[in-house]
């Protein structure tokens, strides 16, 4: 009688353990509009097993890739609002709404998805930005030089950009206005289509866009625009009130994975741009070296863009030109 109350209470025991460590599970969802075979979104999986993994299986992560869950301008008011628990999208395709980090896309120069990467984080950890205060952000990431990609004409100087419709959004559609063009303001998936239909006549993207979205398919030129190059900024966010449901232990390990991931997107980018370089050239793709004489016409007609969010009202309002200075600085310190 002794030995099957024993058994009885060690049933019990199990299965009240097993039934709170099911009910201690946290399920969260993923949004994320890059398609499931792009790097970025292999990377934000591999971000979920981490989680889970590291979190011995208290955080289980359901992926959406591909926009199929909330697509790329809906995806932070998705997670605001719970459609999502985590996503993963594009400041710029909120323009306006993130003052502070709107800096970050600035023509500035960039050299490598690296080391803009390193920047974005970099002012978000010193700025602190409001612009945030609705969510828990994990981490930024940031692309390799933005350069400008045309379907038919060669661009190499200010004057073969006039009248062009350049698909482009955020500073890089200011940009574009800066430097002659019409900008057209079009997320990254509908690009291969407004590109193919010559909707547009080219687009502003990484070199990583001609493989990762299969750009060089319907691209044949590009302008080498690297004083000038901008870069996009990518936000990985999370709802706050999931995240305020996480334990402090919890979130340590997901704050440590997220210090991790960072870097293995900027890596990402260059590898991804030197294959898209590759991919580029394989389809007959040509580069545009700019001369000196046109880099420095180049570099003069896009400082208005920098000078306008260091004057405009949200400029003002987040001390644009501390921003400004402290991104050029760790430019500096990154090259």
């Amino acid at each position: 009688m002794k030995k099957r109350l024993t058994l009885a209470a060690l049933f019990f025991l199990t299965f009240g353990l097993t039934s709170m460590a099911c009910a201690e599970t946290v399920r969260l969802r993923y949004s994320n509009f890059f398609p499931p075979t792009h790097v970025q979104s292999k990377l934000a999986e591999q971000w979920c097993e981490a989680v889970t993994t590291r979190t011995n299986g208290a955080v289980v992560i359901d992926y959406y890739p591909g926009g199929t869950l909330s697509k790329a301008k809906q995806c932070y008011d998705g997670t605001v609002e719970g459609i999502s628990d985590i996503g993963m999208s594009v400041l710029a395709y909120s323009r306006g709404r993130f003052p502070v980090m709107a800096a970050v896309d600035l023509p500035l120069g960039y050299t490598s998805g690296t080391q803009a990467t390193a920047i974005a984080n970099a002012v978000y950890t010193h700025f602190t930005p409001r612009e945030f205060r609705d969510v828990q952000p994990m981490y930024f990431h940031a692309h390799g030089p933005g350069l400008l990609f045309t379907t038919d004409t060669t661009v190499a100087t200010l004057a073969d950009m006039t009248g062009l419709k350049i698909r482009s959004t955020g500073n890089s559609a200011k940009l574009v206005k800066a430097l002659g063009g019409s900008p057209v303001a079009q997320p990254m998936p509908t690009s291969y289509q407004s590109l193919q239909k010559g909707v547009v006549d080219g687009s502003m993207n990484p070199i990583e866009s001609n493989k990762g979205w299969k750009l060089a398919e319907v691209v044949k030129h590009c302008t080498v625009s690297i004083p000038v190059a901008y870069t996009t900024t990518f936000f990985v966010v999370m709802n706050k009130d999931k995240w305020n449901e996480l334990d402090p232990a919890t979130q340590q390990i997901i704050q440590e994975i997220n210090a991790e991931w960072s870097v293995k997107h900027g890596q990402a980018w260059d590898e991804a741009d030197a294959a898209g370089k590759a991919f580029f050239t394989e389809k007959g793709g040509q580069f545009t070296e700019l001369d000196t004489a046109e880099a420095e016409a180049w570099v003069t007609a896009a400082k208005p863009v920098i000078d306008e969010y260091i004057t405009s009202k949200q400029g003002k309002k987040v001390h644009g030109d501390a921003v400004v200075t402290f991104i050029q600085n760790e430019m500096t310190r990154t090259q």
